[in-house]
């Protein structure tokens, strides 16, 4: 039961976060769809800045769980944070 929790958690972390990735894209884009954005920093090598601003709605599903009392959901949105992080990092400098 604990498993499926964090899992879940987890699952709305990596939703949250490419759902806030391809918004900062659209507002960052001037106009541009959020492929060629995205295409484009990764190009010019601030692709893990706009993969960050994009896990700022991870912070909101973080405080939604807390807030529900769902202790084990918001660990799993804690981890998916930390597995893109870490991602991003190995993406960078690899």
């Amino acid at each position: 039961m604990i498993k499926k929790e964090v899992f879940i958690g987890f699952f709305v972390g990596i939703i949250a976060n490419a759902i806030g990735l391809f918004l900062a894209a659209n507002l960052l884009g001037r106009g541009d769809d959020a492929i060629t954005v995205i295409k484009a920093a990764d190009a010019e090598g601030f692709l893990g800045k706009l993969v960050s601003l994009g896990a700022l709605l991870n912070l909101v599903a973080f405080f939604i769980f807390i807030k529900k009392k769902e202790d084990y959901r918001a660990r799993g949105v804690l981890l998916a944070t930390a597995a893109i992080a870490l991602l991003t990092f190995l993406y960078k400098f690899i």
